[in-house]
């Protein structure tokens, strides 16, 4: 027979243990989603390092439970196809610009080609997120039946006119010239007379070396160089319109994206703003350093684009954008859209905006004041 005393304290010790059970907060492991990403660039541009920031970002804010691997150019798709991959799922995202999406949709291109209506990349994005841009955009991807999710991110600076064999005087020079560009750029520069190759970022420099194209533009002095522009050409024009307001997109797979938690896609926006913070102050400590080398170890020549070339380049992107505004009724949306807000933001940024080049040339120009 038990004695009672030891029945209580059975009890008792019984339903503290419960009780402690049901007090205990449960603990979750959580697992790790993946995404592979990949990008538009070969491993060695500065624009795969990019995408690598924002993967970086992305992990260090989310710890464990999200990580995103980004692959080079070509590991699984090549670079013009990355929105379709993206779309079906054999990606769950990518890194790129939206210009390479110009066969989908011309209009796609309007982020990026142009001289924008004097906008500059900055405002470019500031129209995205705050004039209409980013609506535009979904709506566009929609039509196209692309299931993706789209940041953009990243505001580049006026891209070159691009690398010759001989620096380019006037606009004759385009004439049958074969040169290489994106987007609608492509156009721009067959108004011009010269006969374009779309070609990748990775294929240019190969491509210039064989000849089968006599010259070609691509974006800054560190990509430049990294892809190997000064073995092949020795002259580089500076400044243009073909391209004076890019930005950088990153894509998700809308099906991958949404299931995620909040938290994570908060995490994401967030990712997305930072980066576009420090891809802006990484660009100009390696674009200023990376320009110094190409004039100085790789000699290259440096002209500034006359401007008699740049007139041309409006008056050809007037001609350009006036037809497709007809064909397609997103491409005079867009352009309706961007004019609104760069007659706006461009003139409180041209009236509020000193001249910094006054400054700079004080201080550094030749018979600069010493300090």
């Amino acid at each position: 027979m038990t004695h009672p005393k030891n029945s209580r304290r059975r009890l008792l010790k019984g339903a503290a243990v419960a009780a402690g059970a049901l007090a205990a907060p449960a603990v979750s492991v959580a697992q790790t989603t993946s995404f592979r990403f990949q990008s538009t660039w070969p491993a060695k541009d500065i624009f795969h390092e990019f995408a690598q920031d924002f993967a970086k970002k992305v992990n260090d804010m989310a710890g464990s439970r999200l990580k995103i691997e980004v692959l080079p150019s070509g590991a699984v798709v090549p670079a013009f196809q990355l929105l379709e991959a993206v779309n079906k799922g054999t990606l769950d995202g990518g890194h790129g610009v939206v210009a390479y999406h110009y066969g989908k949709n011309s209009a796609l291109a309007l982020w990026g080609s142009g001289p924008a209506f004097g906008m500059d990349p900055n405002m470019v994005l500031a129209w995205h997120y705050y004039g209409g841009g980013k609506a535009l955009l979904e709506e566009i991807y929609k039509s196209i039946n692309m299931d993706v999710v789209s940041y953009l991110y990243g505001p580049m600076a006026t891209q070159p006119l691009g690398w010759f064999k001989k620096p380019v005087s006037n606009v004759s020079a385009f004439k049958g010239l074969k040169y290489r560009t994106v987007g609608l750029s492509v156009d721009i520069f067959t108004e011009l007379g010269a006969a374009v190759n779309p070609l990748p970022g990775g294929e240019i420099v190969p491509a210039l070396d064989r000849g089968l194209i006599d010259a070609a533009e691509f974006n800054n002095a560190s990509s430049d160089r990294a892809l190997g522009f000064p073995d092949v050409a020795k002259n580089c024009m500076l400044q243009s319109f073909h391209q004076s307001g890019e930005q950088f997109e990153i894509l998700f797979n809308k099906t991958k994206y949404n299931g995620l938690a909040q938290e994570l896609k908060s995490i994401i926006d967030y990712a997305v703003q930072a980066s576009s913070a420090d891809f802006s102050w990484k660009a100009i400590d390696r674009n200023s350093k990376d320009y110094i080398e190409l004039k100085t170890k790789d000699k290259i020549a440096f002209y500034k684009t006359p401007d008699a070339i740049l007139k041309a380049q409006l008056d050809a992107w007037d001609k350009v954008v006036a037809k497709k505004s007809v064909d397609n009724p997103f491409f005079k949306r867009v352009m309706d859209s961007q004019r609104d807000f760069a007659k706006r933001a461009g003139q409180w940024q041209q009236d509020y905006m000193v001249d910094f080049k006054m400054a700079w040339n004080r201080y550094f120009a030749a018979g600069a004041k010493k300090t």
